[in-house]
């Protein structure tokens, strides 16, 4: 209820409105804040000399993003462009054996980078799921992979594995961890389909085949193995309708959103300010909530830039990935929240839906959680940050359940009805404001600092209340207002098209 309906549009107006000016005022604040301290002794190491013609130093302060587009740019690109350009010679003189020049290109670049021990250390995790897959038993091949996960985050047997990595460059942790764990999820992946397919066993070459394609070996997006499969073995795959607009399209945004970032962070330092405590705390509470929202912001703009180049490459080799994260703008449940599509599909599909059902009772939804941040942590490796993002996630995800049964519950069912539906949508965006909140708050730790987080919560929570906490939240329902509108018009829209469709 509630949602369904609209809200006068000038009311939607000033929503925009306010929206707008907070922004920009926050958005000043940490401007003037990273201007008159670019100097500062503190952000030394992490604001450097930017580009020439814009005259400002730059944040630096991810690694990764600087190496992905600086020293390992021109890596990136080769590999990539070398994968596209034999898959296309590949499908125009031989297209059914497309599945094996993915094999065997990736399989050549994973050897190239990472040396051959560490090949031969991912043959045999590959080997043993294979084999324990062929008993059909679901429950040895979770052991097995769960088993095989935590060989590579915890010691000593991390220690022992990632000696079998030869030579060192910059990225070469990411690499090994990120490659690593990518294979035991599509290991698992492959293993479980296989104990459901009714027609005998996949071979293991088809399980080389899917975990050894590039685009996807690194940093993913996963794709569960039965999509995969399906996809890849087509041996006339045809494009639909403006396919291929779309991809120019979308490998246009992700350049130039990697171009924007880089502009953004010669203007605002939002990933040096948190590093220094004793700064951020003379900022503003509104510079603050920009600062704590927009970390989030660029987390999940690392995220989608990463998953469109990829993506990207895919597409051209007639696959249809995971599509990037839901922008965390556009996030007000916790249901809704992930970072990574793909692993969030494969941990709904083996382990959330599995044990949650239709995820409308109490009790299994609690389980389903349980288990599902439990080889969460386990994936993101087991340390006290981590156990606190996997509680407090958690805890949210149950929390809406618990919500939504009270909501149900006669005495508040009842005094719902009794208001009318814009009253139940306004209503409800209080809460969804709050939970906004939460779910910023909740995974500040894992993307800063738990000292960040304490300093966020103290601010807007306690010593900003009541002036700070109050016109914050305001402007968050506002936003949120937004959001159902916008959701509310693509139901419309879908609506429409499903009965355009039906009358065809």
């Amino acid at each position: 209820m509630g949602i369904k309906t609209s809200l006068p549009p000038p009311e939607l107006a000033i929503y925009a409105l306010v929206l707008v000016c907070a922004l920009g005022y926050a958005g000043n604040g940490l401007f003037e804040a990273s201007r008159d301290n670019m100097n500062r002794k503190a952000f030394r190491e992490s604001v450097k000399p930017g580009w020439h013609y814009i005259g400002r130093k730059m944040d630096v302060a991810d690694f990764e993003w600087v190496m992905w587009f600086t020293s390992f740019r021109n890596i990136i690109i080769f590999a990539l462009s070398g994968h596209v350009l034999f898959a296309k010679i590949c499908s125009m003189i031989a297209p059914q054996f497309r599945s094996w020049m993915y094999a065997v290109y990736g399989a050549l670049a994973v050897l190239g980078t990472m040396g051959p021990s560490y090949m031969l250390l991912l043959l045999a995790h590959c080997l043993g799921l294979y084999m324990v897959s062929l008993l059909k038993q679901r429950w040895l091949c979770f052991t097995l992979g769960l088993a095989s996960l935590a060989s590579f985050k915890l010691e000593p047997a991390n220690s022992w594995q990632s000696g079998f990595v030869t030579g060192t460059f910059d990225l070469q942790d990411v690499l090994f961890y990120g490659g690593s764990g990518f294979t035991i999820f599509r290991c698992m992946s492959f293993a479980l389909e296989n104990c459901d397919w009714p027609e005998g066993n996949y071979s293991f070459l088809d399980l080389l085949k899917y975990n050894f394609y590039l685009p996807f070996f690194f940093f993913g997006p996963i794709m569960t193995f039965d999509k995969f499969h399906a996809q890849v073995s087509q041996l006339e795959p045809v494009r639909r309708e403006w396919e291929m607009w779309q991809i120019r399209t979308q490998a246009g945004l992700s350049l130039a959103s990697i171009v924007a970032v880089d502009v953004f962070f010669h203007f605002f330092y939002i990933l040096t300010i948190p590093n220094d405590l004793k700064f951020t705390s003379r900022l503003s509470d509104w510079a603050l909530a920009g600062l704590a929202y927009s970390n989030l912001v660029y987390d999940w703009v690392k995220s989608a830039v990463m998953f469109g180049v990829v993506n990207t490459v895919a597409r051209l080799d007639h696959l249809d990935p995971p599509q990037a994260p839901k922008c965390i703008t556009a996030l007000y449940v916790f249901a809704e929240t992930h970072f990574d599509r793909g692993i969030n599909d494969w941990l709904c599909k083996y382990v959330y839906d599995a044990v949650g059902g239709e995820h409308q009772s109490v009790g299994p939804e609690l389980g389903a959680t349980l288990a599902t941040f439990a080889i969460t942590t386990l994936w993101l490796g087991p340390c006290d940050i981590v156990y606190l993002w996997s509680a407090l996630n958690c805890f949210g995800l149950n929390f809406e359940l618990w919500m939504q049964k009270l909501a149900e519950w006669g005495p508040v069912a009842r005094a719902e009805a009794s208001v009318s539906e814009q009253m139940s949508r306004r209503a409800r965006a209080l809460f969804g404001a709050a939970n906004f909140w939460s779910i910023i708050v909740y995974n500040l730790m894992s993307l800063n600092s738990l000292e960040f987080m304490e300093l966020v919560i103290r601010r807007l929570v306690l010593t900003g209340f009541p002036q700070s906490t109050l016109v914050i939240l305001f402007v968050t329902y506002c936003g949120v207002q937004l959001i159902k509108e916008r959701e509310r018009l693509l139901a419309l829209e879908e609506e429409k098209e499903a009965a355009k469709e039906k009358a065809e």
